[in-house]
């Protein structure tokens, strides 16, 4: 691998730190047991598959973030599955690709989109798992 292609992929590594670290959502690392015990506590959940280095999870990122403002969303629990090394973990969701959002209230599941960065449907996922 050339230098600039090492530092190009540093840099890309580097901000997408950068952008999840300033994230205002509650994004925690996907952990089985709490997953489990939010669902039955009959709270709103969104499983986010998330890759650092992908632009549409970034996008959803904001959005999630403007959204989530609202005081109606208190009680939601964003968990992070890493795309790059939770392959397993992903696919027992259903998953085919990263940037994947599957919304649950409790144990049902309210909504899903995959590779998608349109402010309107991701706001649609993250509403269903109000209801």
């Amino acid at each position: 691998m050339s230098l600039a292609r090492s530092i190009f992929f540093a840099l890309v590594a580097a901000a997408a730190m950068i952008s999840t670290a300033a994230s205002a959502t509650d994004v925690r690392p996907f952990d089985r047991a709490a997953f489990e015990t939010a669902q039955k506590q009959n709270r709103p959940i969104i499983v986010f598959v998330h890759a650092p280095w992908c632009p549409v999870c970034r996008s959803q990122i904001k959005t999630m973030d403007k959204v989530t403002a609202d005081p109606a969303y208190r009680t939601l629990i964003v968990f992070r599955i890493d795309y790059d090394t939770q392959k397993p973990l992903w696919q027992s969701f259903g998953v085919t690709k990263q940037s994947t959002l599957i919304g649950f209230h409790g144990t049902r599941e309210t909504g899903r989109i995959a590779y998608e960065s349109d402010e309107m449907k991701v706001t649609r996922v993250l509403a269903q798992t109000l209801s």
